[in-house]
């Protein structure tokens, strides 16, 4: 009898992503993304099918306090991108998502001119699952996306706190958006953003914003002066733009491909890339027994009566923990 997952004919789907075929590719991130048991399987085998051809995109994460204008600043950045040869994909880490149902899709819609470019590939984030499982996914899709031929990686954090951090280590960039006012500056300190910034970069520089943007812009530096840089081998700058002018958009493509030449200089990236395949590898794991706590028959019928229990103090959480680890097998 034939299994499901030998039924999903991997290598037409392989052939195509490697030539480009943005439907193909569609379809292979729809399989990586699906829970089902032979289609996880399969997204296993494809994506190690497509590992020799990845790893030669630049990787972008972007986070930004709320108003910071992330989606138009993709919309445009990858437009620019497009105009100088790259082929940009965009892709989203939304940890609310699972709330949500998905809320990137509005997001997807103000990139109006990116989702209608030809070398470019916008795809929302999982609708369902942790932080982790989606972040998960979202490496392979990025991993995909690469092997399609696509040598720009934007990665949205759409939610905050951890979320900025799983971006940061799935990427070789990471830029945070602020813009001027209101106290964004005290706010964007707070959340930490600062601490794993690449680079800063004031939003809304235009108009009577311009001295504002510069003010915050030095507020930034001051504050940046003070912290341990993130890289031995890089400062993080912090520059002001207009996404809605486009005015600073070079200049911000300009950094971010100063710290790729800095870093692969110094064997930094490398190491950061290796780095992160271990954590991706940690990951995985930790969602495999997530979703083998979650279906497991046995499991899901004693965790009730093991919470009611450590709940009530009648059993200590550290022998619940070993009911469960036995329960597992492990």
């Amino acid at each position: 009898m034939q299994s499901k997952s030998s039924a999903i004919d991997l290598k037409p789907l392989a052939d195509g992503i490697l030539d480009g075929d943005r439907a193909k590719l569609a379809r292979a991130i729809t399989l990586l993304e699906s829970r089902r048991p032979d289609h996880q399987k399969a997204a296993r085998q494809l994506v190690q099918i497509l590992l020799p051809e990845t790893g030669r995109a630049l990787r972008v994460g972007i986070t930004g306090v709320p108003g910071a204008g992330k989606s138009t600043t993709i919309d445009v950045l990858g437009t620019y991108l497009t105009g100088k040869g790259h082929r940009v994909a965009v892709l989203a880490v939304d940890p609310s998502s699972a709330r949500t149902g998905g809320s990137i899709l509005a997001d997807k819609t103000r990139m109006e001119k990116l989702c209608a470019d030809p070398n470019a590939f916008v795809r929302p984030s999982p609708s369902a699952g942790t932080l982790g499982g989606v972040a998960a996914k979202t490496r392979e899709a990025m991993l995909a996306c690469e092997a399609a031929g696509f040598d720009v990686v934007l990665v949205e954090t759409v939610g905050t706190g951890q979320s900025e951090t799983v971006v940061s280590d799935m990427t070789d960039f990471f830029l945070a958006l602020m813009v001027p006012g209101a106290g964004d500056e005290l706010q964007g300190l707070k959340k930490g953003l600062v601490e794993i910034a690449d680079m800063i970069a004031i939003n809304k520089a235009d108009g009577d914003n311009v001295q504002r943007a510069r003010a915050a812009a030095a507020e930034y530096r001051a504050a940046l002066h003070i912290l341990s840089p993130r890289s031995p081998n890089w400062t993080p700058p912090v520059i002001t733009y207009s996404a809605k002018t486009g005015d600073g958009i070079a200049e911000l493509w300009e950094k971010v491909t100063e710290h790729r030449q800095r870093l692969t200089a110094s064997g930094e990236i490398a190491e950061r890339r290796r780095a992160q395949q271990v954590k991706w590898m940690w990951a995985m794991f930790e969602e495999r027994l997530r979703s083998k706590l979650a279906t497991d028959p046995t499991l899901k019928a004693k965790l009730p009566q093991l919470e009611a229990s450590v709940s009530a103090g009648r059993l200590s959480p550290a022998l619940a923990v070993d009911e469960i680890v036995e329960a597992l097998g492990l």
